[in-house]
């Protein structure tokens, strides 16, 4: 059975995944061109490239909003949530990674596709709903299992939100699973592990880092209520780096795709990917690595 291990020693966060995926094998373009169905594309550019951390290589994967979300998404990056400076994207839309990952992606941005869809993603309050997100899934026309993956992450994340501020799950309206980034994260980890025939997922434990953050409501502790409620059930492992290690996007994509947390399974190995996050930790690389492999 052809399965991936999620091998998260320094947490998990959606751009880790989205860059592991693409360092061991996964093709990016094609994910791009899957995307693209979301009627989305003008709000945002993807990059990915080579990086070293503490002299391992690994592939960064950022979304880089363009101007054109930038009217509408003033808000959103208020929540350090998913986008922690440890992990999250970088969101300085200074460019400063084009010259690092040397992928312009000029190609494909035509906008040539059919505009006549229904652009239920289109807003105007710098956030979207959880009902707005599953309908624009629905309306896509992914294949089967990648609607299916990205429904069930949502949901796990919609589920948190919605426990921690007292709504009804089709009441959930909120920043961070709105995020052009998390929908990226989420509807691309799905797009590539069904690219590259995965048939079962497993996982180590989630560190989730210790300290505080700061969101939109204030200063919280680590890990963030929403991820920590996402992870119930799941084991988390200990450690005392004072960072946010793992963010809600990349838990709930752990806690829903993974079958067994555990140690690495006997399994004969095929592909080995290592997915960059944006801090760098003085210690240790600040990667998640995957191992794909089949297990008899």
């Amino acid at each position: 059975m052809r399965t991936l291990y999620f091998d998260c020693f320094s947490g998990i966060s959606g751009d880790m995944v989205i860059g592991a995926l693409i360092d061991a094998g996964a093709d990016p373009v094609q994910m791009e061109e899957e995307l693209k169905k979301l009627n989305i594309d003008e709000e945002y550019k993807l990059s990915w490239g080579k990086v070293v951390k503490n002299g391992i290589t690994s592939t960064k994967f950022d979304v880089i909003l363009t101007s054109k979300s930038e009217q509408t998404h003033e808000h959103s990056h208020s929540h350090g949530h998913e986008h922690s400076q440890e992990h999250g994207h970088s969101h300085s839309h200074g460019h400063e990674h084009s010259q690092e990952h040397g992928h312009s992606h000029s190609h494909g941005h035509e906008h040539n596709h059919n505009h006549n869809h229904s652009h239920v993603l289109h807003h105007h309050h710098g956030s979207r709903t959880y009902k707005q997100i599953v309908e624009a899934i629905n309306e896509a026309n992914f294949n089967e299992s990648v609607t299916n993956r990205s429904l069930a992450i949502f949901k796990k994340i919609g589920e948190a939100e919605g426990h921690i501020h007292g709504l009804p799950l089709e009441k959930v309206h909120f920043h961070e699973v709105g995020a052009v980034d998390s929908i990226i994260d989420i509807i691309g980890a799905a797009i590539l592990i069904d690219q590259l025939g995965i048939e079962s997922v497993q996982s180590s434990a989630i560190p989730t880092g210790t300290g505080h953050i700061h969101i939109d409501h204030g200063i919280y502790p680590v890990p963030a209520p929403a991820t920590l409620e996402i992870l119930k059930g799941v084991p988390i492992a200990s450690n005392d780096i004072r960072f946010e290690l793992t963010t809600p996007t990349g838990a709930a994509i752990a806690a829903v795709l993974a079958e067994t947390f555990g140690s690495l399974p006997a399994m004969t190995v095929e592909s080995i990917g290592y997915g960059a996050g944006t801090k760098t930790f003085e210690n240790h690389p600040n990667v998640l690595r995957i191992i794909i492999g089949e297990i008899q």
